[in-house]
């Protein structure tokens, strides 16, 4: 499919998101606060999730600093999380609200840079889990919300190595390989038969903690702020994606 627009360069009206309920995962810092802080600016409900409840809290705080609707804290440890408690936070958003609007998969582990060959197993499950099963247990549960509302857009994040395999990036290329699967095999089950559309978005080099620790030597200050990539999100996650489905986009222009 596509795109209708192109959605890193998309300006979104004021109001964009105004009435809009959209979770975020790994919402306490980086991409995820970033994300946050601009989908609540353009009138959405945010409900942050994550493990780190101070983390969340700040967020929060910033949120309702700027005059933004008030956002929703849900602490949720993807690592650890039970069936249980993916269907709790499921259920707080459905009698809080009746629907989501909006489902952003942001958090994720890096894991280590290593070769297959000394791959530790056990962190190599750690980061397959929470970078592709948390995410489909997460929108599994979600759905019937999702399908609830009258035009609603799930995003996964992926990544360059989740397009192309590189040495050495073990679990975590790995992991982005298969969300760039999920995200085609949820696109088609959800075509035709819901207003739910699927995509996934590749944030490119940005300045995070995951980026510090995967180039350390690199200049801090050589990649941009989460701030200045959050135009894609709020198109997909708003009317701006409308027809948009089954696509796998960048949020920012690539390296020159």
């Amino acid at each position: 499919m596509t795109p209708n627009v192109e959605p890193r360069l998309y300006v979104a009206a004021a109001d964009e998101l105004a009435g809009r309920v959209i979770a975020i995962t790994g919402a306490g810092s980086g991409i995820g606060r970033a994300v946050a802080l601009a989908c609540a600016a353009h009138g959405a409900e945010v409900v942050l999730l994550g493990r780190t409840v101070h983390k969340l809290e700040r967020v929060y705080d910033e949120i309702r600093a700027a005059g933004s609707p008030e956002p929703i804290i849900a602490p949720l440890d993807l690592e650890r999380a039970t069936a249980r408690e993916y269907d709790a936070v499921a259920d707080a958003i459905g009698a809080r609200f009746g629907r989501l609007d909006g489902l952003l998969h942001n958090a994720g582990l890096l894991g280590d840079l290593s070769p297959i060959e000394h791959y530790d197993v056990p962190l190599w499950a750690r980061v397959l889990h929470v970078n592709v099963t948390a995410a489909f247990a997460l929108t599994q549960v979600a759905l019937p919300l999702l399908r609830a509302a009258p035009d609603a857009g799930v995003l996964f994040t992926s990544s360059g190595v989740g397009r192309r395999g590189r040495a050495y990036w073990g679990a975590y290329a790995v992991s982005k390989f298969a969300i760039e699967g999920l995200t085609q095999v949820l696109a088609e089950e959800t075509s035709g038969v819901s207003r739910v559309r699927v995509n996934a978005i590749n944030p490119g080099p940005t300045r995070t903690a995951m980026r510090r620790t995967a180039y350390p030597a690199e200049a801090p200050d050589s990649a941009p702020l989460p701030e200045a990539i959050t135009a894609a999100y709020v198109c997909l996650l708003g009317p701006g994606g409308r027809g948009m489905s089954g696509l796998s986009v960048d949020a920012q222009a690539p390296r020159p």
